[in-house]
């Protein structure tokens, strides 16, 4: 039986669902790579909100999703910009978002990393302000017993008056860190206020400065999220960090070569598609495990086509993706997000992404999923 998809042109085609999941095997750690999935939260869909609210977290479905992940041999990268941060997750859902999956870590032998920024800050801010705020959440993370990912601040970009402004906010928290952490370096493609980062909307100049804080403080650092979709760039980045830093990729349109590597090194990953990719991501990487290159590229390259079409611009709203396929894999019961982001992909853009998720096979139950389409295509008055 088919189902009648919409284009982007205003026809529609029809499309013919698979009636098979994708026979995953695998099981046991990852040895290879160490890989993070970006998660996303799940939202109440039973909340009176509004999307100027704070949000309403459904922290069942959420937890169950984390556990799913740890399930596969995949850490878990909590409170990023996956799960909303600045996009509809305030610094207070952040932080019992944090609290509560860093003790399901635990309970579970998961692990995770956990986002700090500044996003309680809600206006202009001083230096001073915006070093209190990420002061603030690195307690918090730490105490939570997670490992810290400082993430790239609006506040900061916003004050920063040049390069030298970034290496002494970052060098104090470095140096107060209780263990080494993960730096984030999130382009303007994700967050249009993040331009300019590292002092410079030169990206070559923004490296040195990036790399000069980096080798002032190896020890802590544990390694660099790199999200700039620049493949050349992340590759020349890797090769000039100093020993024992690693490098997580977090290019949603290169990571199958770049967690591959090359004869100089590879990526380790930390990406927001491996939410929907869990189960296959951590099958190509055991398949990396063995030694077998080409049969990680086998099993990852043909996802690529799904994560470029997620992650598309305006890039910021992959997330609507996200949650959409975890709606039709069974992860939760609606498709409903925290500040009714839901709304911020087209019908044809979903329909696509239903189309390369069904055909990678990534539903564990087809027809589930084939329902869940047609009753959002109902709602839209898509005949069948």
């Amino acid at each position: 039986m088919t189902v009648r998809l919409p284009s982007p042109d205003g026809t529609t085609r029809a499309y013919t669902p698979r009636t098979e999941p994708l026979a995953l095997t695998a099981t046991g750690p990852l040895t290879s790579r160490t890989v993070f999935s970006a998660a996303h939260v799940v939202a109440d869909p039973y909340a009176d909100t509004t999307p100027d609210s704070p949000a309403a977290v459904d922290w069942d479905a959420t937890l169950a999703f984390r556990r799913h992940l740890w399930s596969h041999g995949l850490g878990v990268a909590e409170a990023m910009d996956t799960a909303q941060r600045g996009m509809g997750l305030d610094w207070a859902g952040a932080a019992e978002l944090i609290r509560r999956s860093s003790a399901e870590a635990k309970a579970v032998g998961g692990r995770i990393a956990c986002g700090v920024g500044t996003d309680q800050l809600t206006g202009p801010a001083t230096p001073a302000e915006i070093r209190a705020a990420y002061e603030e959440q690195l307690t918090v993370v730490e105490e939570s017993g997670a490992q810290a990912v400082l993430m790239a601040s609006r506040a900061l970009a916003a004050a920063a008056h040049g390069p030298e402004d970034y290496l002494d906010l970052y060098g104090h928290l470095l140096r107060q860190a209780g263990e080494p952490v993960i730096l984030h370096w999130l382009g303007p493609m994700f967050d249009p206020a993040l331009d300019g980062y590292w002092g410079s909307s030169d990206l070559d100049a923004a490296t040195e400065t990036f790399l000069d804080l980096i080798a002032a403080h190896p020890d802590k650092v544990d390694g660099i999220k790199v999200s700039l979709l620049d493949a050349r760039r992340e590759v020349e980045l890797r090769r000039r960090l100093p020993e024992g830093v690693r490098c997580y990729t977090g290019d949603d349109f290169h990571y199958p070569e770049l967690i591959a590597g090359d004869e100089q090194g590879f990526s380790h990953a930390l990406l927001g598609i491996f939410d929907p990719l869990g189960p296959l991501a951590a099958e190509a990487v055991r398949t990396l495990d063995t030694g077998d290159a080409d049969g990680f590229r086998k099993t990852l390259d043909p996802t690529v086509a799904l994560s470029r079409h997620l992650f598309q611009p305006p890039t910021r709203f992959y997330k609507t993706g996200v949650v959409f396929l975890a709606w039709l894999a069974g992860h939760q019961d609606h498709f409903a997000m925290v500040g009714g982001l839901q709304s911020a992909r087209s019908l044809p853009h979903l329909a696509r992404a239903y189309e390369l998720a069904d055909g990678l096979g990534l539903f564990p139950d087809p027809a589930r999923a084939e329902s869940r389409m047609r009753s959002l295509l109902t709602v839209y008055g898509v005949p069948q």
